[in-house]
């Protein structure tokens, strides 16, 4: 009897695969006049505002418990405070191929993880195809390799490097207590509060001036982008997929995520699509299909 195809599931793999997408572009337009700590704390801290309208109007706004709280102040600092803020930083330097690349790191990461702490059983299908995605993101990103070993670049390198740790280790460390809490939206809640007052904390020690004078109406709408679409609505759908499918069947949408800002680049900023980014799209793909493949 076939498998009954659950239809919320694939909306939230396809929401954050898309979502994600176009937030390399959106934290582009934000850092063009805003400081990277203040528009992360601004964005989890609208995150905040609207998850918690949500909870109050269903009345499910609640305390989660110390041990609950604890799991959700780790998942917050990796994934939001480091993991998106070092991103933000980086984006301020680093070109978007070096971005791209380094970013396709973490499937790879997540892969090795989800191993050593038992998560899934190390397989040769699941390598070869995290491998092959990777492969047509270095594909597109080719002549940018170069960069990496660019000493204009080493300081936004080291902030992005960090950042795709933090982000694995998260996922990683969310699919494993993931079990532990079913309301996403209150563990959301806490989570964006969480990484809104730290982050808060860094604009004022990076930042402290905070002249909103020179802020662009265009990074501002960006940011606010960022804080509906890829905070509310992209960490809710990952949420969902990462307690129904494996972490790195969820993590490896980070390929998506490239072929959707190299097509957004060639539609908003007029950059060339060459036969590469065809073939690296096909590669990807191949990629994306070979980690999820299942006989049913």
């Amino acid at each position: 009897m076939a498998e009954k195809t659950d239809f919320k599931l694939l909306f939230c793999i396809v929401a954050v695969a898309v979502i994600w997408g176009t937030t390399y572009l959106g934290i582009r337009v934000a850092v063009e006049t805003m400081p990277p700590w203040y528009i992360t704390s601004i964005r989890q801290g609208l995150a905040a505002l609207i998850v918690l309208s949500i909870l109050l109007y269903k009345k499910e706004l609640s305390w989660i418990g110390w041990e609950n709280f604890k799991l959700q102040a780790v998942a917050s600092v990796l994934m939001i405070v480091v993991a998106n803020g070092f991103t933000t930083i980086a984006e301020q330097t680093l070109p978007s191929g070096l971005t791209s690349i380094l970013s396709a790191l973490s499937p790879l990461v997540v892969f090795m993880g989800s191993t050593v702490f038992g998560l899934q059983k190390p397989s040769w299908k699941g390598f070869i195809g995290v491998l092959l995605g990777f492969s047509g993101v270095v594909f597109i990103f080719r002549d940018g390799l170069g960069d990496i070993l660019d000493p204009n670049y080493k300081t936004g390198v080291l902030f992005l490097s960090i950042a795709i740790l933090a982000w694995s280790s998260g996922t990683v460390y969310t699919k494993k207590h993931t079990h532990k809490s079913n309301n996403i939206a209150l563990n959301l809640f806490y989570q964006f509060s969480i990484a809104a007052l730290l982050q808060l904390v860094l604009a004022q020690v990076f930042s402290p001036k905070g002249d909103t004078s020179f802020w662009s109406t265009r990074s501002m709408l960006a940011t606010l982008y960022l804080a509906i679409f890829g905070s509310v609505i992209a960490f809710f759908c990952y949420h969902y997929a990462l307690k129904r499918v494996s972490a790195i069947q969820v993590s490896i949408l980070n390929y998506i995520n490239t072929m959707i800002a190299v097509f957004l680049g060639w539609l908003l900023l007029n950059e060339v699509i060459t036969y590469d980014f065809v073939i690296a799209t096909l590669l990807i793909i191949l990629g994306v299909f070979i980690t999820n493949y299942k006989k049913k």
